[in-house]
Protein backbone atom coordinates (compact mmCIF):
# COMPACT_ATOMS: atom_id res chain seq x y z
CA UNK A 1 0.00 0.00 0.00
CA UNK A 2 1.42 3.48 -1.34
CA UNK A 3 -1.05 5.64 0.80
CA UNK A 4 -3.38 5.46 3.72
CA UNK A 5 -5.63 8.52 3.87
CA UNK A 6 -8.00 9.80 6.55
CA UNK A 7 -10.08 12.86 6.55
CA UNK A 8 -11.30 14.09 9.45
CA UNK A 9 -12.33 17.37 11.48
CA UNK A 10 -10.99 18.47 14.31
CA UNK A 11 -12.86 17.23 17.12
CA UNK A 12 -14.20 20.74 18.53
CA UNK A 13 -18.01 21.14 20.25
CA UNK A 14 -21.06 21.96 18.08
CA UNK A 15 -18.81 21.07 14.78
CA UNK A 16 -18.48 17.28 14.88
CA UNK A 17 -21.16 14.86 15.65
CA UNK A 18 -23.77 16.63 16.39
CA UNK A 19 -26.64 14.20 15.33
CA UNK A 20 -25.23 12.99 18.89
CA UNK A 21 -26.87 16.20 20.36
CA UNK A 22 -29.35 14.96 21.97
CA UNK A 23 -28.97 12.62 24.01
CA UNK A 24 -25.29 14.28 24.41
CA UNK A 25 -23.98 17.84 25.34
CA UNK A 26 -22.08 18.95 22.15
CA UNK A 27 -18.72 19.13 24.45
CA UNK A 28 -19.60 15.30 24.43
CA UNK A 29 -19.87 14.31 21.53
CA UNK A 30 -17.14 16.40 20.43
CA UNK A 31 -15.16 13.84 23.19
CA UNK A 32 -16.51 10.64 21.78
CA UNK A 33 -15.54 12.09 18.31
CA UNK A 34 -11.93 12.83 19.44
CA UNK A 35 -12.02 8.98 20.64
CA UNK A 36 -13.08 7.95 17.59
CA UNK A 37 -10.46 9.93 16.16
CA UNK A 38 -7.93 8.44 18.02
CA UNK A 39 -8.80 4.75 17.73
CA UNK A 40 -9.08 5.34 13.78
CA UNK A 41 -5.81 6.91 13.51
CA UNK A 42 -4.05 4.31 16.09
CA UNK A 43 -5.34 1.52 13.72
CA UNK A 44 -4.07 3.58 10.54
CA UNK A 45 -0.89 4.10 11.98
CA UNK A 46 -0.46 0.03 12.75
CA UNK A 47 -1.33 -0.55 9.06
CA UNK A 48 1.89 -0.97 6.77
CA UNK A 49 1.80 2.13 4.10
CA UNK A 50 4.14 4.24 2.63
CA UNK A 51 2.50 7.36 3.61
CA UNK A 52 -0.12 7.80 6.33
CA UNK A 53 -2.29 10.39 5.90
CA UNK A 54 -4.61 12.94 7.92
CA UNK A 55 -6.43 14.96 5.53
CA UNK A 56 -7.48 17.69 8.07
CA UNK A 57 -10.41 20.39 8.49
CA UNK A 58 -9.17 22.39 11.46
CA UNK A 59 -5.93 22.30 13.71
CA UNK A 60 -4.03 19.03 14.74
CA UNK A 61 -4.37 18.54 18.61
CA UNK A 62 -2.74 16.45 21.33
CA UNK A 63 -4.86 13.46 19.75
CA UNK A 64 -2.39 12.70 17.06
CA UNK A 65 0.02 10.60 16.73
CA UNK A 66 3.50 10.65 15.58
CA UNK A 67 4.38 9.21 11.52
CA UNK A 68 1.22 11.16 9.87
CA UNK A 69 1.80 14.07 7.05
CA UNK A 70 -1.07 16.22 7.40
CA UNK A 71 -2.85 18.26 4.88
CA UNK A 72 -5.73 20.69 4.69
CA UNK A 73 -8.96 19.98 3.45
CA UNK A 74 -10.11 21.86 0.53
CA UNK A 75 -12.92 24.30 0.43
CA UNK A 76 -16.12 22.90 -1.43
CA UNK A 77 -18.79 19.80 -1.24
CA UNK A 78 -17.34 16.22 0.56
CA UNK A 79 -16.95 15.00 -3.22
CA UNK A 80 -14.55 17.91 -3.86
CA UNK A 81 -12.76 17.04 -0.22
CA UNK A 82 -12.37 13.58 -0.82
CA UNK A 83 -11.59 14.14 -4.89
CA UNK A 84 -8.52 16.68 -3.62
CA UNK A 85 -7.59 14.38 -0.99
CA UNK A 86 -6.85 11.48 -3.73
CA UNK A 87 -5.30 14.20 -6.43
CA UNK A 88 -2.58 14.71 -3.63
CA UNK A 89 -1.53 10.87 -4.08
CA UNK A 90 0.32 8.52 -6.01
CA UNK A 91 0.30 4.69 -6.61
CA UNK A 92 -2.41 2.54 -4.51
CA UNK A 93 -4.28 4.77 -2.09
CA UNK A 94 -6.96 3.84 0.25
CA UNK A 95 -9.42 6.53 2.14
CA UNK A 96 -11.23 6.45 4.84
CA UNK A 97 -12.94 8.68 7.56
CA UNK A 98 -13.10 8.65 11.61
CA UNK A 99 -16.93 7.59 11.79
CA UNK A 100 -15.85 3.68 11.89
CA UNK A 101 -13.66 3.00 15.22
CA UNK A 102 -14.03 -0.36 14.84
CA UNK A 103 -11.99 -0.71 12.13
CA UNK A 104 -8.70 -2.62 12.33
CA UNK A 105 -5.46 -2.93 10.50
CA UNK A 106 -7.18 -6.23 8.33
CA UNK A 107 -9.07 -4.02 7.11
CA UNK A 108 -7.07 -2.00 5.91
CA UNK A 109 -4.42 -4.03 4.67
CA UNK A 110 -5.15 -4.58 0.95
CA UNK A 111 -3.95 -5.54 -1.90
CA UNK A 112 -4.73 -4.59 -5.45
CA UNK A 113 -2.90 -7.14 -7.41
CA UNK A 114 -5.60 -8.27 -8.93
CA UNK A 115 -8.46 -5.46 -8.46
CA UNK A 116 -8.19 -1.85 -9.25
CA UNK A 117 -10.65 -0.23 -6.62
CA UNK A 118 -11.77 -1.15 -2.71
CA UNK A 119 -15.14 -0.42 -1.62
CA UNK A 120 -16.19 -0.22 1.97
CA UNK A 121 -20.23 -0.25 1.81
CA UNK A 122 -21.74 1.81 5.26
CA UNK A 123 -24.75 -0.01 6.66
CA UNK A 124 -26.55 4.28 6.46
CA UNK A 125 -25.66 3.99 2.62
CA UNK A 126 -22.87 5.56 2.96
CA UNK A 127 -19.27 4.13 2.14
CA UNK A 128 -16.81 3.90 5.06
CA UNK A 129 -13.99 3.35 2.49
CA UNK A 130 -12.64 3.66 -1.61
CA UNK A 131 -9.77 2.52 -2.27
CA UNK A 132 -8.09 2.92 -6.09
CA UNK A 133 -5.07 1.27 -7.55
CA UNK A 134 -4.15 4.65 -9.31
CA UNK A 135 -6.23 7.92 -8.09
CA UNK A 136 -8.75 9.30 -10.04
CA UNK A 137 -10.69 12.35 -8.55
CA UNK A 138 -12.60 12.54 -11.09
CA UNK A 139 -14.38 9.42 -9.59
CA UNK A 140 -15.65 11.28 -6.72
CA UNK A 141 -16.17 14.75 -8.09
CA UNK A 142 -20.36 14.71 -8.44
CA UNK A 143 -20.98 12.03 -6.52
CA UNK A 144 -24.03 13.33 -4.07
CA UNK A 145 -22.89 13.07 -0.40
CA UNK A 146 -24.50 12.05 2.78
CA UNK A 147 -27.75 10.12 1.28
CA UNK A 148 -28.69 7.26 1.39
CA UNK A 149 -27.64 6.44 -1.62
CA UNK A 150 -24.17 7.73 -2.10
CA UNK A 151 -22.56 4.82 -1.60
CA UNK A 152 -24.67 3.03 -4.41
CA UNK A 153 -23.80 6.04 -6.78
CA UNK A 154 -20.19 5.88 -5.73
CA UNK A 155 -19.84 2.12 -6.23
CA UNK A 156 -21.69 2.72 -9.70
CA UNK A 157 -19.06 5.25 -11.03
CA UNK A 158 -16.37 2.81 -10.22
CA UNK A 159 -18.00 0.18 -12.08
CA UNK A 160 -19.38 2.77 -15.20
CA UNK A 161 -14.95 3.52 -15.00
CA UNK A 162 -14.49 -0.37 -15.79
CA UNK A 163 -12.55 -0.65 -12.81
CA UNK A 164 -12.48 -4.33 -11.18
CA UNK A 165 -14.27 -3.36 -7.23
CA UNK A 166 -13.02 -5.31 -4.30
CA UNK A 167 -16.08 -5.06 -1.81
CA UNK A 168 -14.39 -4.63 1.95
CA UNK A 169 -17.27 -6.11 4.84
CA UNK A 170 -19.89 -3.54 5.97
CA UNK A 171 -19.43 -1.51 8.73
CA UNK A 172 -21.33 0.97 11.16
CA UNK A 173 -20.84 4.79 11.22
CA UNK A 174 -21.33 6.59 14.21
CA UNK A 175 -23.98 9.32 13.76
CA UNK A 176 -26.40 8.52 16.35
CA UNK A 177 -26.74 7.36 19.92
CA UNK A 178 -27.85 4.25 18.57
CA UNK A 179 -24.86 3.87 16.39
CA UNK A 180 -22.30 4.72 19.35
CA UNK A 181 -23.70 1.88 21.31
CA UNK A 182 -23.63 -0.35 18.60
CA UNK A 183 -19.88 0.58 17.56
CA UNK A 184 -18.89 0.33 20.97
CA UNK A 185 -20.28 -2.91 21.62
CA UNK A 186 -18.51 -4.06 18.11
CA UNK A 187 -14.86 -2.76 19.65
CA UNK A 188 -15.00 -3.16 23.30
CA UNK A 189 -11.38 -2.46 24.20
CA UNK A 190 -10.62 0.96 21.73
CA UNK A 191 -10.70 4.38 23.63
CA UNK A 192 -14.56 5.21 21.91
CA UNK A 193 -16.14 2.26 23.79
CA UNK A 194 -14.16 3.47 27.18
CA UNK A 195 -15.04 7.24 26.59
CA UNK A 196 -18.85 6.23 25.60
CA UNK A 197 -18.81 4.53 29.06
CA UNK A 198 -17.44 7.45 30.90
CA UNK A 199 -19.94 9.69 29.42
CA UNK A 200 -22.69 7.34 30.29
CA UNK A 201 -21.60 7.02 33.69
CA UNK A 202 -21.28 11.31 34.37
CA UNK A 203 -24.63 11.16 32.83
CA UNK A 204 -26.16 8.74 34.86
CA UNK A 205 -25.14 10.36 38.53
Amino acid sequence: MSTLLVIAKEPLPGRVKTRLTPPFTPQEAALLAEAALVDTLRTVAATPASRHVLVLEGAPGRWLPTGFDVVPQCAGGLDERLAAAFAGCEGPTLLIGMDTPQVTPELLTVDFADCDAYFGPAEDGGFWALGLATPDPELLRGVPMSTPTTGAVQRDRLTAAGLRVRELPALRDVDTAADAEAVAAAAPGGRFAAELARVRAVNRR
